[in-house]
């Protein structure tokens, strides 16, 4: 019997940021006639080889908690990035709820989400999605901008943001002389200069070096220990889950096959698939 004392995470109870209920994201023309088999139990293959159709996410149901980071993790076709665009609606579900703070915003109007986006939602990708045509400094200032504030207030806030991810010299070097290290901070310091709630991070640092991919999950616990952000934080990799997040969802074939701290998901994991991931961290060397 495992007698450890569990940790803090495993104890706090923590406010619900974002609820997803029930969803299921379909492509495809037979999107209705796939739903109704997935209702039923079908499972992702058999549906897409019935159907023609393509199943995303079969049936999520997930919480994610205020002030911390979630780790949604699973190997490719898993529905990992299909369900982090469901939180800022770049992605509509087939059916479901996604609700932030309590409210759907399934049912926002497009002025809404725009100030959802703005002011409550950024987000980071995996390949920067820097202008390249304008400098580091307007690349940070850029969401400022596009809310409104004026040219100078927008790059004083963006010159902020640079100096905490440690760039401040770099403002007037433009995206194509930078690092992938450096561009991919710059995509941090963007999404966070307007100082929204909730981060998504999709794949954020899997185009990066490994040791550049370390340190810049060093510079993302330290910019939290911090903010406290919720986060929500997408990866193929269980390492990268098990040391980022505090909370860990793990996917397969768009179902949710565990969710729980990293403690609880090394100690206790729920199936043999899940196992493997485990199995295969423990036995790799230290970073």
């Amino acid at each position: 019997m495992d007698t450890a004392a569990p940790d803090a995470a495993e104890t706090a109870v923590d406010a619900v940021k974002i609820h997803i209920r029930d969803v299921y994201k379909v492509f495809g023309r037979r999107e209705a006639d796939a739903l109704a088999l997935l209702r039923q139990g079908g499972d992702k293959a058999a549906v897409q080889a019935e159907t023609g159709a393509n199943v995303g996410l079969a049936g999520v149901n997930a919480q994610i908690p205020t002030g911390r980071i979630t780790c949604i993790m699973g190997l490719s076709g898993s529905g990992k990035s299909t369900l982090v665009r469901h939180l800022n609606r770049l992605i509509d579900p087939s059916a479901g709820e996604i609700m932030v703070d309590g409210e759907n915003i399934l049912a926002l109007s497009m002025p809404q989400l725009r100030e959802l986006r703005r002011h409550k939602i950024s987000m980071v990708f995996q390949n920067f999605g820097l202008l390249p045509h304008i400098n580091v400094l307007d690349n940070v200032a850029f969401g400022l901008s596009v809310r409104g504030e004026n040219r100078d207030q927008a790059r004083d806030g963006a010159r902020q943001w640079l100096e905490r991810v440690g760039l401040a010299e770099y403002e007037k070097n433009y995206p194509d002389e930078l690092s992938g290290g450096m561009k991919q901070r710059v995509g941090l310091a963007r999404a966070l200069a307007i100082d929204a709630q909730v981060l998504l991070m999709d794949e954020a640092f899997s185009a990066l070096d490994p040791l550049i991919r370390y340190d810049m999950q060093d510079q993302l616990l330290a910019l939290q220990q911090r903010l406290n952000k919720t986060i929500v934080f997408i990866t193929h990799d269980i390492d990268e889950a098990l040391r980022l997040g505090q909370h860990v969802i793990i996917l397969r074939d768009g179902k949710v096959e565990q969710v729980g701290t990293p403690a609880q998901i090394r100690r206790n994991p729920v199936n043999a698939y899940v196992a493997r991931f485990v199995e295969r961290r423990a036995a790799a060397p230290d970073p």
